[in-house]
C-alpha cells in the first residue's frame, strides 16, 4: 500500500466516525509513518472532512462527535511515538472559542481537537461566549494565544471586540489573537488588527505553530 493510499485510509476511517476502525488503521499506518503524518495528512483530513459533511446536512453532530473521539483516540495511541517535545512540554497555551450570539460549534471543536493533537494546550471554552469570558480565561491559564471563531456576519464584530478589551487590559503584546469561520477573511483579521487568519484547522495549527513556537 502506497503512502497516500495509506493516508486515505486514515481520513476515511475518521470519515466512518468508528473509532475502532481507526485504532486498527492507526495501528497498520504505525510502522509506515511519522506521527505527525497519521495525525495532519491522514486523521486530521478526515476530521476536516467531516466538518464539511456537516455543514451540508450529509452528517449529523452525534457523528461528529464520534469522529472527534475516534480522532482523540488515535491521537492517544501515538503518544509514546511522539518526540518529547510533542507529548511533554506543550507547545503553547490556547483559549478556543466562538462570540456570543453564534450557537456554531463544530469547526471550532474540530480546530481545538487538531490544535491539542499538534501539542498545544487547548481550553475550549465553547460557544456564544461573551467577550469578556475570552479575556477572563486568558489571564486565568496565561494564554499565549486567543482563538475566535464567527460564523455568521453579524457575530463578527464580537472578534474585533476581544481585541478591543485586550487592549484595553494592557494584555495585547502578550497575547496572539486568531480569527477563523466562514464570514472571516485575512482583510478581516487586517483591519481588526488580529495576528493571523486560518481558514481551516490545519491551516490554524501552522499558523498557531508560526507565532507561538
Amino acid at each position: 500500500m502506497s503512502k497516500e493510499e495509506l493516508l486515505q485510509e486514515l481520513a476515511d476511517a475518521i470519515i466512518s466516525c468508528k473509532k475502532d476502525t481507526v485504532l486498527a488503521v492507526v495501528e497498520k499506518a504505525k510502522g509506515e509513518l511519522e506521527p505527525s503524518e497519521i495525525i495532519e495528512k491522514g486523521l486530521a483530513v478526515g476530521m476536516n472532512e467531516v466538518g464539511t459533511l456537516f455543514e451540508r446536512g450529509k452528517l449529523f453532530l452525534p457523528h461528529v462527535m464520534m469522529a472527534a473521539d475516534a480522532m482523540a483516540a488515535g491521537v492517544a495511541a501515538l503518544k509514546d511515538l511522539m518526540p518529547e517535545g510533542a507529548s511533554g512540554s506543550k507547545l503553547g497555551v490556547i483559549v478556543n472559542g466562538t462570540v456570543e450570539g453564534d450557537v456554531h460549534d463544530i469547526g471550532k471543536a474540530i480546530v481545538s481537537t487538531m490544535l491539542q493533537s499538534a501539542g498545544f494546550e487547548v481550553y475550549d471554552i465553547g460557544r456564544d461566549v461573551p467577550i469578556r469570558n475570552f479575556i477572563e480565561k486568558a489571564k486565568e491559564v496565561n494564554a499565549d494565544m486567543i482563538g475566535i471563531s464567527a460564523l455568521m456576519t453579524t457575530t463578527l464584530q464580537g472578534q474585533k471586540g476581544v481585541i478591543e478589551l485586550l487592549k484595553e487590559e494592557g494584555l495585547r503584546d502578550k497575547v496572539k489573537v486568531m480569527v477563523g469561520g466562514a464570514p472571516a477573511t485575512q482583510a478581516w483579521a487586517d483591519k481588526i488588527g488580529a495576528d493571523c487568519y486560518a481558514e481551516n484547522a490545519t491551516e490554524a495549527v501552522a499558523k498557531a505553530k508560526e507565532l507561538l513556537i
